[in-house]
């Protein structure tokens, strides 16, 4: 897929949201913006994790199902699953019925308390990772990097679980560690604009 189409709107926008309105939507008021709340940055790292092996589309339409059934992504919350939650959850059809990354959520929640304590934030901790901009390469033509191989060891050092690089560094798209956002789509500068306003966790 090209990097940028033009859409029905005549917008310029990246290739991979080319195909459904709900790709645009999230695309156009989410993908790539900076994130600085925890329980958004949760959920997103987790359902990167849950995409492994599956693509985005089935993702992004179980997202709704995915936000019920996980009490919101509260880690706090989810900290506390039990078995009979599993087994709940791999009964639910509406989400990915998946033992080892419905256990990794789990698991993960745990992780992301223990995060907390240490660092204040999930998001103190995340954004300590943050880029030079100006040493990214060209936008959408990586699936890993340097800062997402490092995360990701420092992730499972630290006990969490489907956190690969590859997962992580398509966390960091989509929270805004990185405005990956092609060259010729309008909204690139849209991420760009937001990011001069925000406010950058310590």
């Amino acid at each position: 897929m090209s990097q940028i189409f033009k859409s029905r709107d005549n917008r310029m926008r990246c290739g991979w949201c080319a195909a459904t309105d709900d790709y645009i939507h999230y695309h156009d008021t989410e993908w790539g913006y900076p994130v600085s709340d925890d329980i958004r940055l949760f959920e997103k790292l987790c359902l990167e994790g849950f995409q492994s092996g599956l693509s985005w589309r089935t993702i992004l339409s179980k997202r709704d199902n995915f936000r019920k059934a996980f009490d919101g992504f509260d880690f706090n919350k989810i900290a506390l699953f039990t078995e009979e939650d599993v087994k709940r959850l791999l009964t639910d059809q509406g989400i990915v019925r998946h033992r080892g990354k419905i256990e990794a959520t789990i698991n993960n929640a745990k992780r992301a308390k223990e995060m907390v304590d240490e660092f204040g934030s999930i998001a103190a901790y995340i954004w300590r990772y943050e880029p030079d901009a100006n040493s990214l390469g060209i936008p959408q033509t990586a699936s890993t990097s340097e800062e997402s191989i490092t995360i990701s060891k420092d992730l499972k050092k630290r006990g969490w679980k489907f956190v690969g690089p590859t997962t992580v560094y398509a966390f960091m798209q989509a929270m805004g560690l990185i405005n990956d956002h092609a060259e010729g789509c309008e909204f690139r500068e849209k991420a760009f604009e937001i990011r001069k306003n925000f406010k950058k966790p310590k």
